[in-house]
């Protein structure tokens, strides 16, 4: 199957970067990048057209056909979203990105009336919050806004992850698990509930085949946390545990470990082995990285 849609500049940007690790190496005249996700293949061409080939592309095509008219909304006043303005349930993840430190996925309740509150606070996605920021409201928050946060340690991303267990599996197998728990205990009076989107909402319920507590009706968007309360007050609550996670391992090491995947990351990797051994990658650091191939082919033994 072949699905074409015409993206804007906006929705472009979106796309490469959502596809940045699913590239192929090839190049192509005209296109702006080749990627496979799954089983379908997706090539943008630089005039802003984009092709979904196979058994899932119109599902995937689709998706970013929503993101598409979500992108217009998005240019006006975040007050004017029906998802701000509202009762609703949101769930975000931090550390997928960072080699050292853990996955944490948290969603939040946030009633139309906790609105005011979270604004004065100065709640919004926590990307563009300093660390110091976040030390600083998420306290604030947690006292507030019931929620639900789930943490998994490096030593259990590398022991769940494999061929058929990649990032997003366990991603959508984690918010399930934090959403489930929130609304089945809590309850709530909620209009939405609303999931950054990291994955396709039928690929999304495809990594929960096997699980036996599901949670639905899902609304599904991209940068979710600009756009709704509930996600971005999921997002900061989750910065706020990976910090002091982060900390914690850096004090147990007695090292200044870096978050993200930098080179400075490799930096201090290539300390830790020397210190450590490299068996000491398999509990603090997500070593499916390419962090780990560069550490340990600078390393002699």
């Amino acid at each position: 199957m072949n699905v074409v849609i015409k993206v804007n500049d906006e929705i472009k940007e979106k796309m490469i970067e959502y596809y940045k690790d699913k590239r192929r190496n090839k190049v192509i005249p005209y296109v702006v990048f080749q990627a496979q996700d799954e089983d379908t293949v997706i090539t943008m061409y630089e005039s802003g057209k984009v092709m979904f080939q196979g058994t899932s592309a119109d599902v995937d095509a689709s998706m970013w056909a929503v993101s598409l008219e979500q992108s217009k909304d998005a240019k006006q006043n975040p007050k004017d979203n029906i998802y701000y303005l509202c009762s609703s349930v949101g769930s975000d993840e931090v550390g997928t990105g960072d080699y050292f430190g853990p996955i944490v996925v948290t969603a939040s309740f946030v009633k139309k009336e906790d609105i005011e509150f979270l604004e004065k606070l100065g709640v919004t996605d926590s990307k563009k919050l300093t660390d110091e920021k976040i030390l600083k409201i998420a306290p604030e928050i947690a006292k507030k806004i019931p929620y639900r946060s789930l943490i998994l340690s490096n030593k259990e991303y590398n022991e769940k992850y494999d061929k058929n267990v990649n990032m997003n599996k366990i991603k959508a197998i984690m918010h399930n698990k934090v959403l489930f728990q929130l609304i089945n205990e809590l309850k709530p009076n909620y209009d939405y509930i609303i999931v950054d989107e990291f994955a396709k909402e039928a690929r999304y319920y495809e990594y929960l085949k096997g699980i036996s507590n599901i949670q639905r009706n899902i609304t599904f968007m991209t940068k979710a946390e600009d756009k709704n309360l509930a996600v971005a007050a999921s997002s900061i609550i989750s910065r706020y545990i990976f910090i002091k996670e982060f900390d914690k391992i850096c004090d147990d090491l007695s090292l200044p470990l870096v978050k993200g995947a930098s080179k400075d990351v490799d930096k201090i990797g290539e300390e830790l082995v020397e210190k450590y051994g490299k068996e000491k990658l398999n509990e603090v650091a997500k070593v499916n990285f390419k962090n780990t191939e560069r550490i340990l082919h600078t390393m002699i033994y």
